[in-house]
């Protein structure tokens, strides 16, 4: 460019083309283009390449190309490949370089242009999964992360997920509503089986039996992309990459899922304050906008879960994706309701919660609870020693002591089973109300477990006195995992009476004397409370007997 300056201002000047090339050294035709034009002008090709030895191979490359169209996406014939087929198949004897300049010419030919897609507020959530590594007490481990994104104001949300499994999904995608406080008229995914179980003509799917039944609840239409078309959602598509580079940049290091899903919190919180390039305004100012054109969220969440119809087993278990949930007793070899939430697995018979647990994920593991076994030791007590579920199971250290007291005073088997009497107390009391009331007593003649169950009903008795029952509201939608679970109901199971008090009974009747009478002053008060708890007549004890012979 120096050059033609200095050429066209010498010309200016009124020298001649031969005296300006002699005194800069170019030729007369580079003063004459110099002269014809202020800038250079770019080297182009007046005609096409020559590819003599390609000619003859250039039907052969096409026809290549044209079957890649209906191969799968990652099993298509790159330049090399296409060498090298063409030198084994057919005796090319060219160069690379000559195949990978025609197939790079004829695929731009081919490539998509885009329009910068425009959508109104409210009208459209994206969401997708990403991944990142995540430094926990028992390492480092990917952990996959549920992204959504509002196509309008790009405000997003993440949430942490144990799996992508449609659990997870349904779980995630409430928590985002939530979190946003309105429902957009379309939520676009991918095609993940988990959604969308079948594929249809076009944008046709066959929905998920649960993703249909969360989107008929919150009313948002169900849309996705067409396959292998990412780029119809690219605000999500950049989001996952925002997750990778500035969330989980440096690798985060936490404690546990919950401790990460409050670092994610934090950071699309952050974001609120954040102005998109080429917009005026920020994250936060743009979702009022939205928020306004939204639908509004349902007056209560969606139960997410996912619910099937299970068999209990004569071992008091119900089977759910490899693992085995225990159930009580009177529930053994009935239909049961399995829901499955993303930490908790309920069971419902007839319209009633009958246990909940942990969630497990490790096939073939047994999620067992001591408490609905209670009846079955009442009938068989050699479960007491011979199962893995009670020789494992943690009791305060008074439980062995009344064990070995009663054995010592009345024989190993009938201490046992008054031992069982005591353990019975666990389906309606803490293991900690029964161990004090073992220990404030320990050092009493005849402790059983009628006495234990008459001081723990008048201490329950102190403390409902003394706090009121409340009405307590629910609880709202958060988002940390372990939410949106169902309340725990305990399972009560009634102790057999003992019939050698009812013989007692009897006799004061025969004599015409009331039990109370029987004791001084100066006897045990807590005796006279035990006899008097006792059923009256033969009748009720036979009540007794048939509650206790139904749960067994």
């Amino acid at each position: 460019m120096d050059h033609f300056l200095q050429i066209r201002l010498l010309h200016r000047d009124g020298s001649s083309i031969r005296a300006i090339a002699k005194r800069l050294g170019h030729s007369r035709a580079t003063v004459r283009k110099a002269l014809l034009s202020a800038t250079p002008l770019p080297y182009t090709r007046t005609a096409p390449a020559a590819c003599p030895k390609l000619g003859e191979f250039i039907g052969h490359i096409e026809q290549i190309l044209l079957e890649d169209q209906s191969a799968p996406r990652k099993q298509r014939h790159t330049a090399s490949r296409i060498f090298q087929r063409l030198r084994d198949e057919h005796g090319y004897r060219g160069g690379y370089d000559q195949i990978r300049r025609f197939i790079n010419s004829r695929r731009k030919k081919e490539r998509e242009t885009h329009l910068p897609l425009d959508h109104p507020p409210g009208g459209r959530l994206e969401c997708d999964y990403g991944h990142i590594y995540v430094d926990f007490p028992e390492g480092q481990r990917a952990v996959p992360v549920l992204l959504a994104v509002w196509s309008y104001s790009h405000y997003a949300f993440a949430i942490a997920l144990p799996d992508e499994t449609t659990g997870s999904i349904l779980h995630g995608t409430v928590c985002a509503l939530e979190f946003f406080g309105c429902v957009p008229a379309e939520l676009w995914w991918d095609n993940p089986k988990t959604v969308a179980a079948l594929i249809l003509r076009g944008r046709d799917r066959q929905l998920n039996v649960h993703y249909a039944s969360l989107a008929s609840h919150y009313r948002f239409a169900p849309m996705f992309c067409m396959p292998a078309k990412g780029q119809e959602k690219s605000d999500v598509e950049r989001t996952v990459f925002a997750l990778e580079r500035r969330f989980a940049t440096p690798v985060p290091v936490v404690a546990d899922m919950d401790a990460l899903n409050r670092h994610l919190l934090d950071c699309c919180l952050k974001e609120r304050d954040r102005t998109v390039r080429g917009r005026s305004q920020s994250i936060a100012q743009m979702f009022e906008q939205e928020r306004r054109q939204a639908g509004e969220l349902p007056k209560h969440p969606f139960d997410a879960c996912i619910q099937q119809i299970r068999q209990a087993d004569k071992y008091q278990t119900v089977l759910f994706e490899e693992v085995r949930y225990s159930v009580p007793r009177q529930v053994a070899f009935e239909p049961v309701t399995v829901k499955a939430y993303i930490e908790q697995v309920v069971l419902v018979h007839k319209g009633q919660v009958v246990a909940t647990h942990r969630r497990s994920r490790k096939p073939g593991e047994q999620v067992l609870e001591p408490t609905h076994f209670l009846a079955a030791i009442e009938r068989k007590p050699a479960y007491l020693d011979h199962t893995r579920l009670f020789k494992e199971l943690k009791l305060p250290a008074a439980f062995a002591q009344l064990r070995q007291r009663l054995e010592t005073e009345l024989g190993p088997r009938t201490g046992t089973r008054h031992y069982i009497r005591v353990l019975q107390l666990l389906g309606r009391y803490s293991a900690e109300q029964v161990a004090g009331v073992i220990e404030a007593n320990l050092n009493r003649p005849g402790l059983r477990g009628e006495f234990i169950e008459q001081r723990l009903i008048k201490q329950q008795k102190r403390i409902d006195d003394q706090n009121p029952a409340e009405t307590v509201s629910p609880p709202s939608a958060t988002f940390h995992l372990s939410e949106l679970s169902p309340i725990k109901l305990p399972t009560v199971i009634v102790p057999p009476p003992d019939l050698r008090r009812f013989d007692q009974l009897l006799t004061y009747h025969d004599r015409g004397q009331s039990p109370s009478a029987q004791f001084t002053s100066k006897e045990n008060d807590d005796v006279r409370d035990v006899i008097e708890a006792q059923p009256q007549d033969a009748a009720a004890a036979d009540d007794a007997v048939g509650v206790c012979t139904a749960l067994a």
